[in-house]
């Protein structure tokens, strides 16, 4: 176990001067930005390393798979678990009762489900809200490509934000797939001009963090404008998917 967390450590703290260079080359503080180490799809070994080697934040997509690494290691109790991957509705009870934050609220349904739930376990959970700025359609979100259709999202999300079990924090997204780092780079401007649209027309929200940028290109993302960055391969490795679910 200590040669694994020793490596994952190098990375992990690689990874951190990594971002406080990007963050440094576009005027902004280090700690400003927050890495999420993702962990999904790799078994609950990996992620006890990942928090001895340093993660405060560790990321998962599926809601099954995080809850049974969150109860088995339940005894770090100052780490938080981040839901960054897309849920169904019927999942929505998992989400409210385990994580700390979910980077990935797609849906006004979903928003629904998961304030009912997060009602039924006593809890508040901050969110993000996910746009596809992209137009992928293999990809989750509100539809946000077309740049003169925006201001016909902001009747769903102010729906949500007076919604009482959950705290709109910001905005996330996932680009399309690029053989560089910089293919990203007009995504996440676009993803910066939304946010910022979107404190014009809904100035008493909170839209201050920005979840963008993943192993691929975490460094143009911090240089946009990211508050989070979700960072799994280049960190823990690859991925095994033994205990992937649908």
């Amino acid at each position: 176990m200590s040669e694994l967390v020793n490596s994952i450590r190098e990375r992990y703290l690689g990874t951190l001067d990594k971002i406080a260079s990007a963050a440094k080359r576009s005027g902004r503080s280090p700690e400003a930005v927050k890495l999420v180490v993702v962990t999904k799809a790799q078994p609950v070994e990996v992620a006890r390393a990942a928090i001895e080697a340093g993660a405060v934040i560790l990321g998962e997509n599926y809601a099954e798979e995080g809850v049974t690494k969150i109860q088995s290691l339940q005894n770090f109790s100052a780490v938080e678990w981040h839901m960054i991957g897309h849920v169904q509705s019927r999942k929505a009870p998992l989400v409210a009762e385990h994580f700390n934050f979910m980077h990935s609220l797609d849906s006004l349904k979903l928003a629904k489900r998961l304030d009912r739930s997060c009602g039924d376990a006593g809890r508040v959970l901050p969110v993000l809200l996910e746009f596809n700025v992209g137009g992928e359609e293999s990809k989750g979100g509100w539809e946000a490509v077309d740049e003169s259709r925006w201001a016909t999202l902001t009747g769903e999300i102010s729906e949500i934000l007076v919604m009482p079990n959950l705290r709109v924090r910001g905005l996330m997204s996932m680009p399309p797939l690029g053989e560089t780092a910089e293919f990203s780079r007009p995504y996440f401007q676009k993803l910066r001009r939304l946010r910022d649209f979107l404190v014009s027309q809904l100035p008493q929200a909170d839209f201050s963090e920005l979840s963008m940028g993943t192993s691929s290109d975490y460094e143009v993302a911090v240089e946009e404008g990211a508050t989070f960055v979700r960072v799994g391969t280049a960190i823990v490795g690859p991925r095994s998917y033994i205990t992937e679910h649908a």
